[in-house]
């Protein structure tokens, strides 16, 4: 009964940690974007596609997370003999846990980004012009 209990916590944790890594990344990269909607506009007054500037917002922002995933995949592969100890029913270097989170959170960065650089190709150009 206590190892089903721990088990039942241990997962909790390990998705709750998760869900709170995705929260964040989501406020982090639509604040980001959002405080492009200036910059979007004035693109939109001088003529670029809607299209043009949701690519260029979504690549650069993709950029970001593909970096920062890089850096969590290595940083986490090279701690995984400080707490292997501390893990229960995975080894330490699986490869579906590391791929999982991964695409979670690359997930997560594209919405992250495509959904307010969407929001701000709808800003009237004139509003944007005038801004300041």
């Amino acid at each position: 009964m206590a190892a089903a209990f721990q088990f039942t916590v241990d997962r909790f944790v390990r998705r709750s940690g998760v869900g709170v890594g995705c929260y964040c990344l989501y406020g982090v990269m639509a604040y980001s974007v959002a405080q492009r909607t200036h910059e979007v506009g004035l693109r939109m007054a001088l003529g670029a596609q809607r299209r043009d500037v949701i690519k260029l917002v979504v690549g650069q922002g993709m950029t970001l997370a593909l970096i920062g995933v890089a850096a969590g995949l290595l940083g986490a592969f090279a701690l995984t003999r400080l707490l292997s100890n501390l893990l229960f029913g995975v080894t330490p270097t699986d490869a579906v846990t590391f791929a999982s989170v991964a695409l979670c959170l690359l997930v997560v960065a594209l919405l992250a980004c495509y959904i307010p650089a969407r929001r701000a190709t709808k800003v009237d150009p004139l509003v944007a012009l005038r801004y300041e």
